[in-house]
């Protein structure tokens, strides 16, 4: 199926980093030319390669009609077809134009659908909603949407929109540990470089979960995870024991990341990362350490303590299923985005790569007689963080990748 088709689209992150699907109905033909079958073997190979991610669709509603409209029953055996691991990580269903009709049929199946698929539905009246919560820039929307979207404003003219009262703004708490600079962290835990949040989570996982297979790859419950946010934000403790799911912590890591009012790499970078694919292979690591000499002092001592970290992880990938590669697919983006916008898919290969040499090559990359002279200062503090492994110091050579498999280390 080639655009123009009925095809679920692969477009970008939203702005929890999700991978975004959409699925447009004035793409569909009549009945008679669309085997049904096709289409349903269609979106699950589709799916099949994003589903153990976190993700995003956006379905277009505008163009189904009687002529090309799917019958009530294969609606039903898709949705059957669809099981837990489809719907598991499917984190937010925006339907856009909606109809009386598509609302009805929501009541008719709304019995067969759990409560936690449901509570993923968005409805968006328009464009303009849905700009709420995407970044509709990087969405291939077409040109029949558009222009129907259009029609619907001009029949709204001259009606004013609805006053919104926006609340000012809370003043962080003293203990809050998502949303807020890691200077702000600094400065309520008596000038730890490591936010607590950080430590605790890789502390735990370096103590138990190294092994489990997946780590950081799988997702954990939606409503758990904003519950631990809070204990965290307000202070209070908070044992994974007690909730019996290895994943929980390492998306807590990776929520603390992306929830920071600056990448930890800094929007200031973004550009030169964007670069490493042009330099020679045999020159990356170095150009890495020149990018990282360029960070602020805090941003350098946190970073080197998480690739050390997950140096560490990548040496266990036998059990884990978790080398450096796939741990760069999952933290590129948690690392750095453009300080506008969403990071593009041809930016994922360099902000992969990038991250990869970090992690495959840590030893090299945050060796002592290499850094930069203003970061010597947490050197005691980010070696506890993140050890020389033995394997390193014994072999002098760290693990083939699949980026990295011809790369000379100068």
């Amino acid at each position: 199926l080639l655009w123009p088709s009925p095809r679920l689209r692969v477009l970008g992150d939203d702005r929890q980093g999700r991978r975004i699907f959409t699925f447009s109905c004035c793409r569909l033909p009549p009945l008679h030319q669309l085997n049904h079958q096709r289409l349903l073997e269609y979106l699950k190979y589709t799916l099949d390669q994003h589903v153990e991610n976190d993700y995003t669709i956006v379905y277009f509603h505008y163009g189904l009609s009687s002529q090309n409209k799917p019958s009530l029953g294969w609606l039903q055996n898709t949705y059957k077809e669809f099981d837990r691991k489809y719907k598991k990580n499917l984190k937010a269903l925006y339907v856009v134009h909606p109809t009386s009709l598509i609302k009805a049929l929501w009541n008719i199946f709304k019995p067969l659908i759990s409560h936690k698929f449901g509570k993923k539905v968005t409805y968006c009246s328009n464009l303009r909603e849905l700009r709420e919560h995407l970044q509709c820039d990087q969405l291939l929307i077409p040109p029949e949407v558009v222009r129907y979207d259009e029609k619907l404003q001009n029949l709204h003219k001259g009606q004013p929109p609805p006053p919104t009262k926006t609340p000012p703004p809370r003043p962080p708490l003293p203990t809050q540990q998502f949303g807020v600079s890691l200077q702000y962290l600094r400065d309520k835990n008596q000038g730890e470089l490591i936010p607590p949040v950080l430590r605790w989570t890789v502390t735990y996982l370096r103590e138990k979960g190294l092994r489990t297979e997946g780590l950081f790859r799988r997702s954990a419950s939606a409503q758990t995870v904003r519950q631990v946010q809070r204990l965290y934000d307000q202070g209070k403790p908070v044992n994974f024991d007690d909730y019996g799911d290895m994943h929980l912590p390492a998306v807590i890591l990776k929520t603390f990341l992306r929830e920071l009012p600056q990448p930890l790499l800094t929007f200031q970078v973004y550009e030169q990362i964007l670069g490493i694919t042009s330099v020679e292979s045999s020159l990356r690591v170095t150009h890495c350490r020149l990018i990282l000499r360029s960070l602020p002092e805090h941003n350098y001592a946190v970073l080197r303590y998480l690739m050390g970290f997950l140096h560490e992880v990548s040496l266990e990938s036998i059990s884990n299923k978790m080398n450096s590669s796939n741990l760069a697919c999952v933290f590129g983006l948690n690392l750095i985005w453009p300080s506008q916008g969403v990071a593009s898919l041809s930016a994922l290969v360099p902000l992969n790569l990038f991250t990869e040499l970090l992690i495959e090559y840590y030893d090299k990359v945050f060796s002592c007689q290499e850094a930069p002279g203003e970061h010597t200062r947490d050197t005691v503090e980010v070696q506890q963080a993140g050890p020389v492994t033995k394997e390193f110091m014994k072999t002098g050579t760290p693990r083939a990748s699949p980026y990295l498999s011809r790369l000379r280390i100068s």
